[in-house]
């Protein structure tokens, strides 16, 4: 595969994966309460891992043609967003309660699974990375490659953001407290734009 289009996929992706959503709030959440950031990190890889697969089998293709359907899936992800940022406004997350806290590898699996940035990613950006003229590997080893580089990234980015946030946050409950809730107002804005979206 031409190094081209993969350097041009990584820039892209990258200030994708920097623009804060709903997975950086979810590896703050987990680095405040003291949380494995790890563990939360390989869950939301999980649901990226599943977003590639559906995509190498050509179902993404499927998706995207299907407007219906599209917008069931994006309505489901903007609706867990939602019932996610109620909860984390309703009860923030302090230092203090690293001990009461869950692990959150599966939360973080349904968090990716669901996010609405992902369904952009794979079915309207990826694509036009993908090499068709000429010689060129299959399209699904193609899918595979760019969804592995984004799994990549994103492992590189939320574990240094959980990371910075139990260093920075966990002396300061205040200041956990606001970042947290400030997460939470933002995941709740991005379901609700997306149901309005979609609703219009």
């Amino acid at each position: 595969m031409n190094t081209g289009p993969l350097i041009s996929f990584l820039a892209v992706d990258l200030l994708l994966v920097c623009v804060p959503g709903a997975d950086w709030a979810y590896v703050i959440a987990a680095g405040v309460r003291g949380r494995s950031v790890t563990r939360a990190v390989a869950g939301l890889m999980t649901g990226y891992a599943l977003h590639t697969a559906l995509a190498v089998a050509g179902l993404a293709v499927l998706v995207a043609g299907s407007p219906a359907l599209l917008t069931v899936l994006t309505a489901a992800g903007a609706g867990y967003l939602i019932r996610l940022g109620w909860t984390v406004l309703r009860r923030p997350a302090v230092p203090q309660e690293a001990a009461a806290a869950p692990e959150g590898f599966w939360r973080g699996a349904a968090i990716s699974g669901l996010n609405p940035k992902a369904l952009l990613l794979y079915l309207s950006v990826l694509p036009q990375f993908l090499v068709t003229r000429g010689d060129h590997p299959p399209i699904a080893l193609q899918t595979a490659v760019l969804g592995a580089l984004h799994m990549a990234c994103c492992t590189a980015v939320y574990l240094t953001v959980g990371t910075l946030a139990r260093r920075l946050l966990a002396a300061r409950p205040r200041a956990a407290r606001a970042v947290t809730r400030t997460s939470g107002a933002a995941m709740l804005g991005i379901g609700a734009l997306l149901l309005a979206q979609h609703a219009l």
